[in-house]
């Protein structure tokens, strides 16, 4: 857990920002095809938008020269004058439509493209290795990832915008050099300062957030195990509140010194380099003003220049301003376009071999070595068995023998680093892995309580079934769910878990025959059970792996338990010690040696004399 503040050793410089901006064109690509229609409409509403200012300012210089003239010459042409005041309504009301369309199909964009972006997060994820799940630098990119889906409607609508008003300043621009080319250089007098101090502070900031990532998670944590229907039992016996509430206050108080000692530096700053700009904008306004005196410029030039230098400055305020935004948001789509640059290590080989439609030999383990990452410590070692067609294999040893290791190695969660496992004759990595895992149903100890209907919770297990209803009672009653899902007010509709209105919470026992219907639905030629039935009495664990071993005759089966009354039913029984295979053979063989399984089916049948 974090105790620290974070330095900030990842604050971008100028030239790392502008490099940032070579995420944009694949940012706007996305966004295109996320809707071309919608893309292509709010291109066409801005253009249209960004000539609107220079016409209405245009246009209000002419009303007030045709009035200056009226009233000089002693005239009166009402007719033209409503002319052109009947163009600024047009253009007015031409202005407030384009806006509302432009902020219409914004944020149908931005909604769509967030949609789109978060899918293809889940899509890359699902992509990936569980040991890439299992590092915390890892976690660290995926939660930085997982803000951008969010955060990059702002992005589109910043990024768009800055085109719209890079052509209004252009246009503004013509008008303004026509009259005095000199007020340009006021103009970035006025501006440039404080785009730098945004610039430079908008850098601190990313800095803050980036170095920060690991604590923020951390943060979120205590946030949701402080508050949350999975903890709640835990934190009130055991006193937990002021401990979680402790920590998450002496981190986010950290925190928030952090950002105010940035904040605070940000608005000091920016008031000083605001009022520099704002000396320039008056001296142009100065200039403008001793020209109109002078009989240089008109009153409508200097209604027009004066508003267009007013405008001029605002929007490049804006672009420099938005600039900044920009590029720290092309900065944060690194995070995005890095995270999809992760790839699996475990994947299908080109050319891969397909699933024996009839497993003849079953699985072989040669010398099988296995270390989880960042760890110096073997979960496996020297694993050399075979695992035969039709068996019922169990594994025995205390926690951390790597009995739960070894089957994730042979559905390829992970991958040996020593040896390897065949399947009849062929290693698996030469098998789809897709196929692969298709064929073995697995249910572990940890299994994932989903907040789904009853009927979904068992479709898990194979998905494909989701809406055959029959296949679903098949399953339940197979695992004894039926039982449990009868009694339900909506049986296969009931939502379960409390996250949702109208769930229902089940007990230990009950939801764990639901995740064993997961098992039986797939009909896997491999079912692996890892103490999927720790939270039953030992009754009715028997009571279950009696007609689990009744309903896999013919099929491969792998059993863990601690209980022996249930591994005494297996084939054949395999000790694990520290991740090595220390005996193999049937319940009377390994009592026969007095070995390792000898000793501990004695301790345990102690206990119940």
């Amino acid at each position: 857990m974090a105790k620290n503040t974070p330095k900030e050793d990842n604050k971008p410089n100028i030239r790392e920002r502008f490099k940032a901006l070579k995420n944009l064109p694949a940012f706007l690509k996305e966004v295109y095809q996320t809707s071309p229609s919608l893309t292509i409409s709010n291109t066409f509403l801005r253009l249209i938008r960004a000539g609107m200012p220079v016409l209405a300012l245009y246009v209000a210089k002419l009303i007030i020269d045709e009035v200056i003239f009226q009233v000089n010459h002693h005239t009166q042409d009402l007719q033209q004058l409503f002319f052109l005041i009947g163009i600024e309504f047009v253009l007015a009301i031409a202005g407030d439509l384009l806006s509302r369309g432009i902020s219409l199909t914004d944020s149908l964009l931005g909604d769509l493209f967030g949609n789109r972006t978060s899918i293809q997060l889940m899509k890359h994820a699902a992509s990936l290795d569980l040991a890439q799940f299992e590092d915390a630098t890892f976690y660290d990119k995926l939660e930085r990832a997982r803000q951008q889906t969010a955060g990059r409607t702002i992005l589109l609508s910043q990024t768009l915008a800055q085109g719209q008003d890079f052509i209004t300043m252009g246009l503004l621009l013509v008008g303004l050099i026509a009259f005095n080319p000199w007020l340009i250089l006021l103009l970035l007098v006025a501006v440039i300062p404080s785009f730098l101090g945004e610039l430079h502070f908008n850098a601190k900031s990313y800095s803050l957030q980036f170095g920060w990532t690991p604590q923020r998670r951390e943060l979120d944590y205590y946030r949701f195990i402080g508050a949350s229907d999975d903890t709640a039992k835990e934190v009130k016996l055991f006193g937990l509140s002021d401990f979680l509430i402790e920590r998450f206050k002496n981190l986010s108080i950290l925190y928030f010194n952090e950002n105010r000692k940035l904040s605070i530096e940000r608005a000091i700053w920016g008031s000083l380099l605001l009022a520099v700009g704002t000396l320039g904008y008056f001296a142009a306004y100065g200039i403008i003003i001793i020209q109109t005196v002078n009989g240089v410029v008109t009153v409508g030039s200097l209604t027009f220049l004066a508003g267009s230098f007013r405008q001029l400055r605002s929007l490049l305020e804006g672009i420099l301003g938005r600039f900044n935004s920009i590029s720290q948001g092309a900065l944060y789509l690194n995070d995005l376009f890095e995270f999809y640059k992760i790839i699996p290590k475990i994947t299908s080989p080109a050319n891969p071999r397909a699933f024996p439609e009839i497993i003849q030999e079953g699985f072989r383990f040669e010398n099988v070595g296995f270390k989880y990452p960042n760890s110096d410590k073997w979960a496996n070692r020297h694993l050399d068995f075979t695992l035969q067609v039709g068996e019922k294999l169990a594994l025995v040893g205390e926690n951390g023998a790597g009995k739960t290791t070894l089957v994730k190695l042979l559905g390829r969660l992970y991958d040996p680093d020593e040896g390897r496992i065949l399947l009849d004759g062929y290693d698996l990595k030469e098998y789809n892995l897709i196929e692969l895992r298709e064929h073995i149903g697995v249910i572990f100890q940890d299994f994932q309580r989903f907040q789904f209907t009853a009927g979904d919770n068992i479709a898990v297990g194979d998905i494909v079934h989701r809406e055959e209803l029959t296949e679903l009672q098949r399953a339940a009653q197979q695992s004894l769910a039926d039982s449990v899902i009868d009694k339900l007010p909506m049986t296969y509709d009931q939502p379960l878990g409390r996250r949702f209105a109208k769930g229902v919470e089940l007990s230990g026992g009950e939801w764990q025959k639901v995740a064993l219907a997961r098992a039986y639905l797939r009909e896997a030629d491999v079912l692996i059970l890892d103490e999927p039935t720790a939270a039953l009495d030992a009754r009715a664990e028997y009571e279950v792996f009696k007609r689990f071993a009744e309903l896999t005759k013919g099929k491969t089966a792998i059993l863990i338990s601690h209980r022996f009354s249930t591994v005494r039913m297996a084939d054949r029984i395999l000790v694990l010690d520290k991740g090595q295979v220390l005996e193999i053979g049937t319940h009377e063989e390994l009592l026969g040696k007095g070995g390792r399984y000898a000793e501990l089916f004695n301790l345990q049948a102690e206990g119940y004399r």
